[in-house]
């Protein structure tokens, strides 16, 4: 636990800067975090990550993550998938200049990695474009959800929730983290009423209840990758802590949902 505190307050430390800061450094700042997530996902697969498709992979996760439309204006359509599109079709040509070694399946992780990644950062940027306070909610509400789900599950959990994923998880524990994530984003929004424009306050509890559900979902589904390929975390590089997925895995089904209903 000292560890954790130590390194997350240090992590803490780095990101929040560059959130405060905004701009292009934030953005290629969250651009360098997607593409070592796409690394993270490489090497739980054991792929090389400066292959052919490592590299195409990473910047796959770059050009979705910055918006590529503030600076390729001359695209007649989104900039973002366009770009993506086109690293795409160069892993997906691995399968012809490679065809006896490297098939569709080979082709499809990697395509399937970045995409993943690189759509929950993208709206991590889209959404601080819109305001750190669109931001900062989302965080608050991730944070509330986990720690209310660690407290309440560690003392009345009984029930476990996905057994075969995350042995540890209970429902009482989930509907805790629910619990906590709604109430802080009640507090959260009685100071900044502009954070859920444009919903009213009753509908946004009920819209943050949903988001608190998709971040343990995100949480969950990292936790099914990690036991599918058999590591205990996503990466190292966070001592205490794991990877970046680790840390962003709620992160990046709550932003893409946010986006979605409105908020940004």
């Amino acid at each position: 636990m000292k560890e954790r505190v130590i390194w997350g307050t240090i992590a803490a430390a780095i990101f929040l800067p560059f959130l405060l800061l905004g701009g292009l450094s934030f953005q290629l700042f969250v651009a360098l975090l997607a593409m070592i997530g796409v690394t993270e996902m490489m090497r739980m697969k054991k792929l090389e990550i400066f292959s052919f498709e490592g590299i195409l992979a990473m910047l796959a996760a770059f050009v979705l993550t910055i918006p590529m439309d503030n600076y390729l204006t001359f695209l007649p359509i989104n900039a973002n998938f366009a770009c993506f599109g086109i690293l795409v079709f160069l892993l997906l040509a691995g399968t012809v200049i490679n065809s006896d070694h490297y098939s569709f399946e080979d082709a499809a992780f990697p395509i399937a990695s970045s995409l993943y990644i690189g759509i929950g950062f993208q709206n991590l940027v889209n959404a601080r474009i819109a305001g750190i306070d669109k931001v900062l909610l989302a965080l608050f509400i991730v944070w509330a959800t986990d720690m209310g789900a660690y407290f309440v599950g560690r003392r009345i959990g009984k029930n476990k929730l996905l057994p075969k994923v995350s042995p540890n998880k209970t429902i009482e524990g989930s509907l805790g983290g629910i619990a906590c994530a709604v109430v802080l984003a009640f507090v959260f929004m009685l100071v900044d009423r502009s954070v859920y424009a444009p919903h009213n306050f009753i509908s946004m509890l009920l819209f943050v209840a949903i988001f608190s559900i998709f971040a343990q979902f995100g949480d969950l589904v990292e936790s099914a990758i990690k036991r599918h390929f058999e590591v205990k975390d996503s990466g190292k590089l966070i001592p205490g802590h794991g990877g970046i997925l680790d840390r962003f895995d709620s992160m990046i089904f709550v932003f893409p949902l946010m986006h979605l209903f409105g908020l940004f």
